[in-house]
Order: structure tokens, then C-alpha cells, then sequence
């Protein structure tokens, strides 16, 4: 952090990020003021150029947080208007596919009363209600640095630098930035924030909890014929074409005017370093059950995120002096029922409530140890509690035989409040421990896109509409340039190549095939975060780009 003077803004609450967990946090601190007939003063920063420019997901949601935040949400037109009608769940062959009975699953899966709707979109609608309230949202400016006060409290955040070239010197638009000084504030970055990271470290959050686990989510969004569009089905399915050892499967949901949204997930557990994120994706649309709902139609949006898969115990310690962490910056994706947005609003609301009592006392900067308390009583708590040992058993187990031992568990748990026969499993490491050399597998030949269902990277890059200023520095850092080459390209066969679904790391040759280099084309960057997770010599460190840079989605 530089330690050049800037200037200050003081608020009562700063909160970094503006997706579902950020906005709800101060929407709720809003309404509290409002109700206790007092002021306070709350910001929000995202780093996207708009709000709900990096918020991407499925969306299957579940309501039962915004009912509680906003209950009159359909009067106001919060765009949640395609209701599940239909929850498929298939096992895919290389051919063909097995249905699963529903009857047979835990009521958890269960998507009656849910809906389908681009989570980009529903946080735009928050950041309105927000705003409507008094709070004050910059969106384009990225949290590059914490702020410390003299105890070490966390005392803000840098926002808002702009204009440093590639080499480092100072550009003739060059802003320094301001700080943002707040009595709490909350990190809502989503999954592997910059900040989150530096935070749990600086303050040991993780100390009692089991390392975070996370999977690659890709995403399309296609335009269909009216004749193929079934609004409100849900279908979700494992197997083909990854092998019964590697964790993962798809989803596809029909909603709005004649959208399909399809994607991709796969855990980052994986040990085949071979394996491609995005041409798995690619691969799968291919099979009969899901190119007949895309066959006619047209892709018109394409993106990727990595998701927390830890749950329950990867949870870190979640307050400390000087603010919270909120929503996916923890932590609290329900794997099972691949759901999360419902607990990251009601995590943010509950350390806004922690946050607004401690202000109404007159403290400041200390620890929000009642939001901890509150979790510990949340139907947060018990809705990751009761699926708590889905990941590890399909990590210990893989897919078939840990699906049926976690069925089995997870209705023993809905069963007997929560009690499992199996205690509590634990993960083991972390996901970049688990790959392993190249010399124990065989590369993989995917299909080549056809251009019709399946499509190249570049081309799926310039639908996310992604873009960074190009004379700027790389935001993806190599603590130790020389090793993609020195020990990853031999070990691995440099998997940053294929972990990637955004093309940006290469491995160049000479003319004569020798010499190989390693390229970072950041620019592609749709700042999923994958490579700072699944790195094997975890020398790759996301930090934030110019605030406004990476995607803009619409209706992910």
C-alpha cells in the first residue's frame, strides 16, 4: 500500500461489494435508522462498472430472505418472476440418460416456491431499493488496500486509484484514490476477495475451520424458439462427460422471455491436470439431453465464477475488530441444493444488525462477536449443518457412491434434527493440493467447437463483455515469474492453461518448438478467480484491476 497521503471520507458503515450480501446489509442498517428514527451513513463500493456487472450465477433462488428483508418484493418488481415448475435430476452416459426419483431425495432439492432469475439483475433491483433509502453506492470503484487504524483495527479501505501505466509510472489521468473510513466495515467481495484473503490472514479467521473448498461455475445464456421454451423446468445432472472420480455436473433453467441459461460446474478438487474447465462445458452440451433444448437457438451471453463448496465447516471465524466478512467472502453455498444467494442476504443482514446495535452504543472498530452469535442461531447455520457432509463424502467417496452415502446422510440429518451417524467428515486439503503430475494421466481430446452449440474461447470471452484498460498493470500477479515454466510445465503440464475458461494464460513456443514462455493475456480476465484458487505452486495472487474493469454481465 502506498503510503502517499489521500484524502478521507468518514462514514458509519462501508461495505465492499455491491451483490446480493452487501446490498442487503445496507438495506437492512437503512431500515433499522429508519425505524429507531436515527441517521447513518453507508456506502457501498463495487468494483464493477455497474452494479451486477460481476454478480453471475445460476439462478435458482430461494426467497425466503428477501421476504424477510423486503416482504412487499413483487408489489415493488424485484425481477423474480418465473416460479419452478418442473425439477428434473438426471445421471448422463456418453449416450444417454437415467432419471433420478424424486421421491427418493431429501425434500432440500426440493424447488417448489423457488425462482429462476439472473442474480445480476436482482442485485440491480436491490441497488435501487438501496439508493432509495439514502445509500450512497460508487460503482467503478475497486477496494485495491485495507486500512488500518493505530490498534491494527481494520479502519476502511483505498478505493478509487486510477491511472498507474503498465510500467508502473503515473499517468497524466493518474488519481491516487481516497479512503474510506468507517466505524464497521463489511467485506462482501464475493468468492476469493483480495481483501478477504489479507483479512483472514491478518486476523487469523481460519484458525478453527477446515480449508475453503470451491468449484468453477461456467455459464451460458442462450435464446431459444417458443416452441422449445418451457418456462419454470429445472434440470440438474452429473456424470458424462466428466469421469465418476472428478466432481461436478450441470444445470439448465428455462425462465423469462424465451431464455435458457445452461452451465457448468466443476469441483476444483480435481487431481486430472489435464482436464479443461471450459471445454468440459462445451463437451456436454453436445448430448442429446441437453442439445435438444438448444437447437435452434442462439447464445447470447457467456461468463464464469468460482464458488465456495465448503459449507459448514470451512466457515472462518466471521468478525473482526473493525468489521465482518458477508455472504460468499465466508462462504455459505448450500452444495447440495446449489443455492447460496438466500444466505449471503441474510448473512448481510444480520451483521448489519450487529453492525447498527454496536454504533447505537457508541462503538467502533472493536469485534462484531454478537453477528458470530447470531450465525451460530440462523437458519444459515442450519441449513449448512444438516448438508455438511455432501462435499466430503463425493470427495471421499466420488460421484455415484458419495451421492448415495450423501443421500442417505443428508435425510438422516432433515430426519433427526440435524444428527448424522457420520459426525462431522472433514475436507483435507486444500483444492490445489489435490492435483496431481502429469505423468499419472493422459491428456484429454475434446471435441472441436462447431460454432452452433459449441463455441472457442475468444469468442465466449467477447460476450462477457470484458474489458480492461490495457496500459495499466497486470492484476494477476506471479509471486515468482519463472515458475510456470520451471516447475509447473514439467510437473503439471502447465494446467493454467485449462483451468482457465477465459483464455488467459498461455505457454508460448519458438519457431522451433523450444524455448517455451509464459503469457498472461489479463486483459481476458472475467475475474472468476480459478487460477488464484487451483494454482498447484499457488504463485498466481488476484488483486484488484482499475475499478470498472472485467465483465459486464446482462440477465447472468
Amino acid at each position: 500500500m502506498s503510503d502517499e497521503a489521500r484524502d478521507a471520507m468518514e462514514y458509519d458503515v462501508v461495505i465492499v461489494g455491491a451483490g446480493p450480501a452487501g446490498l442487503s446489509a445496507a438495506i437492512r442498517l437503512k431500515q433499522l435508522a429508519a425505524e429507531a428514527g436515527t441517521e447513518i451513513n453507508v456506502a457501498v463500493l463495487e468494483k464493477g462498472a455497474e452494479v451486477g456487472a460481476h454478480v453471475l450465477s445460476g439462478a435458482v433462488i430461494d426467497p425466503c430472505a428477501l421476504n424477510e428483508l423486503i416482504p412487499d418484493w413483487k408489489e415493488k418488481g424485484a425481477p423474480l418472476d418465473t416460479p419452478v415448475t418442473t425439477d428434473e435430476f438426471k445421471i448422463l452416459g456418453p449416450g444417454g440418460a437415467a432419471a433420478l426419483p424424486t421421491f427418493l431425495m431429501p425434500p432440500l432439492f426440493n424447488n417448489h416456491g423457488n425462482y429462476i432469475a439472473s442474480l445480476s439483475n436482482v442485485s440491480k433491483w436491490l441497488a435501487q431499493e438501496a439508493e432509495a433509502l439514502g445509500v450512497e453506492i460508487y460503482p467503478g470503484m475497486a477496494a485495491s488496500d485495507p486500512v488500518f487504524d493505530d490498534t491494527g483495527a481494520l479502519k476502511g479501505v483505498v478505493a478509487g486509484v486510477f491511472g498507474i501505466a503498465k510500467d508502473g509510472h503515473k499517468k497524466d489521468d493518474y488519481q491516487r484514490g481516497m479512503e474510506l473510513h468507517a466505524k464497521y466495515t463489511l467485506i462482501a467481495e464475493g468468492v476469493r476477495g483480495s481483501l478477504a484473503k489479507l483479512l483472514q490472514d491478518k486476523f487469523d479467521l481460519c484458525t478453527n475451520s477446515d480449508p475453503q473448498k470451491f468449484g468453477i461455475g461456467i455459464k451460458e445464456l442462450w435464446e431459444v424458439p417458443a416452441e422449445k421454451h418451457q418456462p419454470g423446468m429445472v434440470l440438474h445432472t452429473v456424470g458424462w462427460p466428466l469421469d465418476d472420480n472428478t466432481g461436478g455436473g450441470s444445470f439448465m433453467y428455462h425462465w423469462g422471455e424465451r431464455f435458457v441459461s445452461v452451465g457448468y460446474v466443476i469441483h476444483l478438487n480435481y487431481k486430472n491436470p489435464y482436464i479443461s474447465t471450459f471445454d468440459t462445458f462445451q463437451q456436454h452440451k453436445l448430448h442429446p439431453e441437453i442439445s435438444q433444448h438448444l437447437e435452434g437457438g442462439k447464445r447470447i451471453a457467456y461468463g464464469a465464477r468460482a464458488i465456495t463448496e465448503g459449507g459448514f465447516q470451512s466457515v472462518p471465524q466471521l468478525s473482526f475488530a473493525g468489521g465482518a466478512l458477508i455472504g460468499c467472502s465466508a462462504g455459505f453455498v448450500n452444495v447440495p441444493r446449489i443455492k447460496g444467494s438466500h444466505n449471503a442476504m441474510k448473512t448481510g443482514m444480520m451483521a448489519a444488525e450487529a453492525a447498527f446495535d454496536a454504533i447505537a452504543d457508541g462503538r467502533q472498530r472493536d469485534r462484531l462477536e454478537s453477528y458470530d452469535a447470531a450465525y451460530r442461531e440462523s437458519s444459515v447455520y442450519k441449513d449448512l449443518y444438516r448438508v455438511r457432509n455432501a462435499k466430503p463424502l463425493l470427495s471421499k467417496l466420488g460421484t455415484f457412491w458419495g451421492g448415495v452415502v450423501g443421500m442417505a446422510d443428508m435425510w438422516t440429518t432433515t430426519l433427526l434434527g440435524g444428527f448424522s451417524f457420520l459426525g462431522t467428515l472433514k475436507h483435507g486439503k486444500p483444492d490445489y493440493a489435490a492435483l496431481e503430475p502429469a505423468s499419472k494421466h493422459k491428456p484429454i481430446a475434446y471435441p472441436k467447437p462447431d460454432g452452433v452449440l459449441t463455441f472457442d474461447k475468444l469468442s465466449s470471452v467477447y460476450l462477457a463483455n470484458t474489458n480492461h484498460e490495457e496500459d495499466q498493470p497486470a492484476h494477476l500477479h506471479l509471486l515468482d515469474p519463472s515458475v510456470p515454466i520451471r516447475v509447473n510445465l514439467p510437473e503439471y503440464a502447465e494446467p493454467a492453461t485449462r483451468y482457465c475458461p477465459a483464455g488467459v494464460y498461455e505457454v508460448l513456443y519458438d519457431e522451433s518448438g523450444a524455448n517455451p514462455r509464459f503469457q498472461i493475456n489479463a486483459q481476458n480476465c472475467v475475474h472468476c478467480k480459478t487460477c488464484d484458487i487451483k494454482d498447484p505452486s499457488q504463485n498466481i495472487n488476484w488483486v484488484t484491476p482499475e475499478g470498472g474493469g472485467g465483465p459486464n454481465y446482462a440477465n447472468l
